[in-house]
């Protein structure tokens, strides 16, 4: 991998484009169906991404616009020409490609270039220029075939709130040099929060406009800007891309159920165009497919699932809510343990069956937005579970673990997120229980900013009868660092006391070790 010293200085570097051969245009165009923009400021204050690395290339990903946190500010209902330049080198001395694609404007003036044809497994910088003006810098790879010859740095990201925190997360990434980012959900907040440290745009969001809006004040965050040009990301999304604990076509409010499938098509709409997705997952109106694997040669194998779009309502609501997670008592919650619920949906269970078995890779990650780790969190005679992670889909948390068994695949990691607590565990297929076969691993992050969940709920995971349990803490913002051989996988948690303040200090909260053909958890 490029220096990352190296890098870090590119995000300044804005030399003119100079002798740039044009290409055949994206999607079927012609140059001249396209204007050439005219801007009076620089239209790239979004900055420029990356994601879904394969051998011979990536998708880039840039939006067109001015003033994108300004309500009534938009570019017209024209598509614009945008150019593109990618190279070996971080001054473009080494240019290996270069075109025209389109930044359209029913998708925002979003770019979603899906490039092939480049080396696997090296680095490359790209860029992009509409009109008179030049975006920022973007570092990128491609997927080697074989084995990968250096440790892969990957950070496990979730949990954003724009109001609650500064993203000093993203900040110790950069420094530390990180390869993939994976976000695992709660990459904006739909509503607004009490006592905030900084404000964005007031209201709930509900239309496109609002979506779009949103994602803008998220990304004017200049280090979460610097953290998308650094490196490619994975995502999946969770509920607060739409609505709090929503659940399939059920809004978490039945007084506001009626109009929820414009609203997630909308929402749906908005994290497509602000995130680097290939095309695959362009939203259909209310329907997005984010589920997919990407396999870093002989190495790794990433299985991103959605957890949020397919499933079934939460059992046994809190009037009077239709759905949205509550606390709930299995001996009163008949419907808690129906086989037929299900948090993947059947299309997507089969999937990710297909999968796990086809995996060749050495190592498998299957990254969604909440907790697996289940503990009893009532202490006396009855058993109460949150409903709204895969506690309250007990069938379906049976089914998955069943398919991670029986695909044989090798080397199986759960990735989650969504409580605002680290939670590092074994996964069995009844959990607590040593007589029961250790299937999997997990490593939940914390929220980057999110505030904390009550200590309550923490304490369960420490209690001594939650004997798969190694790690578990909501005391801390922060993220989790993936490092990943051949031979191990460590895990470091990486947590800030308080996200409230401009300035904050990192700590390492702990270590811990999967060791290849050793299944289960070690504290390194």
């Amino acid at each position: 991998m490029t220096d990352r010293r190296d890098f870090l200085s590119a995000a300044l570097y804005s030399a003119a484009l100079a002798g740039s051969s044009i290409g055949i245009p994206a999607w079927g165009t012609t140059q001249q169906s396209l204007r050439r923009p005219t801007f009076k400021s620089d239209p790239f204050v979004l900055g420029v991404a990356s994601g879904y690395p394969v051998s011979d290339g990536m998708v880039l990903w840039t939006r067109l616009s001015t003033q994108p946190i300004h309500p009534e500010a938009h570019l017209g209902e024209h598509d614009y020409a945008v150019q593109y330049e990618i190279a070996e080198d971080i001054h473009f001395a080494k240019m290996v490609q270069s075109g025209v694609t389109r930044a359209e404007a029913r998708y925002a003036h979003s770019v979603h270039l899906e490039v092939r044809g480049l080396t696997p497994g090296r680095d490359y910088f790209y860029r992009f220029r509409a009109g008179d003006y030049l975006s920022p810098v973007g570092r990128t790879w491609t997927s080697p075939l074989g084995e990968r010859q250096t440790p892969l740095q990957i950070a496990v990201a979730s949990c954003q709130h724009y109001e609650q925190g500064y993203f000093h997360a993203y900040s110790h990434m950069l420094e530390r040099g990180t390869d993939l980012i994976v976000h695992v959900g709660d990459y904006i907040y739909e509503g607004n929060t009490g006592s905030p440290v900084r404000r964005h745009d007031t209201g709930e969001c509900k239309t496109f406009n609002d979506y779009r809006l949103r994602y803008a004040w998220y990304r004017s965050d200049p280090v979460l800007r610097a953290a998308h040009a650094h490196c490619p990301w994975l995502v999946t999304h969770d509920d607060h891309e739409v609505d709090n604990d929503y659940a399939g076509l059920t809004a978490e409010d039945p007084d506001q159920q009626d109009g929820f499938v414009a609203r997630r098509a909308a929402a749906y709409q908005a994290y497509w165009e602000h995130m680097p997705l290939p095309r695959s997952a362009l939203p259909r109106g209310a329907d997005m497919q984010l589920y997919m694997t990407r396999t870093f040669g002989d190495l790794l194998a990433i299985h991103m699932l959605d957890e949020r779009q397919y499933r079934s309502p939460q059992a046994c609501p809190t009037p009077p809510r239709r759905g949205g997670g509550s606390r709930v008592y299995v001996d009163t919650c008949p419907s808690w343990n129906d086989e037929s619920r299900s948090i993947l949906g059947a299309t997507q269970e089969s999937w990710i069956d297909r999968q796990l078995r086809a995996s060749k890779a050495r190592w498998n990650f299957i990254a969604q937005g909440v907790v697996m780790t289940w503990v009893d969190e009532d202490p006396g005679p009855r058993q109460q579970h949150w409903s709204d992670s895969w506690a309250g889909y007990p069938a379906a948390r049976r089914r998955l673990l069943e398919s991670v068994a029986a695909s044989r695949c090798k080397n199986p990691v759960m990735l989650g997120g969504d409580i605002h607590a680290f939670i590092v565990a074994d996964q069995r297929i009844v959990s607590h229980r040593a007589d029961s076969p250790l299937i999997a691993s997990e490593i939940v992050t914390t929220s980057i900013t999110s505030g904390p969940p009550p200590q309550k709920v923490m304490e369960v995971y420490n209690r001594s009868d939650a004997s798969d349990v190694f790690f578990a803490s909501g005391a801390y913002r922060g993220y989790a660092r993936l490092t990943l051989t051949p031979a191990r996988l460590e895990a470091e948690l990486i947590g800030y006391v308080s996200v409230r303040e401009p300035e904050a200090t990192p700590q390492s909260l702990g270590r811990f070790v999967i060791e290849d053909g050793r299944p289960g958890l070690q504290r390194a």
